[in-house]
């Protein structure tokens, strides 16, 4: 799981780190860094795509934060149990107090 979070948020922490410098042009010296090359870099994935390059950040971000919740939505689903155990102990509950469904059987009865 830890491999995954690091597959995960590494290239989200490269690329904010990318855009964050190179907008407000932070170059240190590189010219990767530099607002030219962020435009540039806009310009092409605009013409690559055939919009307008001022479109792109925004969609970047919306697909970062979908994917964030689709891997935390996994890492939530793996730790159910736990999950639910803190919820109850959240909340008071003992796990002796938390009703057990009844047979199926007596489910499916009419009144």
């Amino acid at each position: 799981m830890k491999t995954f979070l690091i597959f995960w948020a590494t290239p989200i922490v490269l690329l904010g780190g990318w855009y964050g410098l190179s907008y407000n042009d932070i170059s240190f010296g590189y010219f990767m860094l530099t607002r030219q090359a962020h435009d540039l870099v806009f310009q092409i994935y605009g013409d690559i795509l055939g919009i307008p390059p001022e479109t792109i950040p925004p969609l970047v971000a919306r697909a970062i934060v979908f994917d964030s919740l689709f891997v935390f939505a996994i890492i939530a689903l793996r730790k159910r149990r736990a999950i639910a155990a803190w919820w109850r102990a959240r909340q008071g509950v003992s796990v002796s107090e938390v009703p057990v469904l009844e047979s199926v059987e007596s489910l499916s009865r009419a009144p």
